[in-house]
C-alpha cells in the first residue's frame, strides 16, 4: 500500500480521514474512477489541430479588436 504524506488543512469543505476511520464506515470502497466528460464523446470528430488553432486565433483577434474599441471609447470620455 502506498501512503502519501501530503500536508493538508481541514476546513468546512475538506476533511481528511484515516484509513481506519474509513473502514469503520458501512459500504466503504476505495475503488476510484474518473467521471466521463460527455462533451468529449465526439472527440474523434473534432476538426484538425490547425483548423482549431486558426479558429482560436480568429476569436482572439476579434476579442482584442473589441477590447481596443472599448478602451478607445473610455479614453475619449476622460474629462
Amino acid at each position: 500500500m502506498v501512503v502519501l504524506n501530503i500536508p493538508h488543512t481541514n476546513s468546512e469543505r475538506f476533511h481528511s480521514f484515516s484509513y481506519d476511520e474509513l473502514f469503520k464506515r458501512d459500504k466503504v470502497s476505495l475503488d476510484l474512477f474518473w467521471l466521463r466528460d460527455e462533451s468529449l464523446e465526439g472527440a474523434d470528430t473534432l476538426p484538425s489541430p490547425d483548423v482549431l488553432a486558426a479558429s482560436i486565433v480568429e476569436d482572439l483577434q476579434t476579442a482584442l479588436e473589441q477590447f481596443m474599441a472599448i478602451s478607445e471609447d473610455l479614453e475619449g470620455r476622460k474629462v
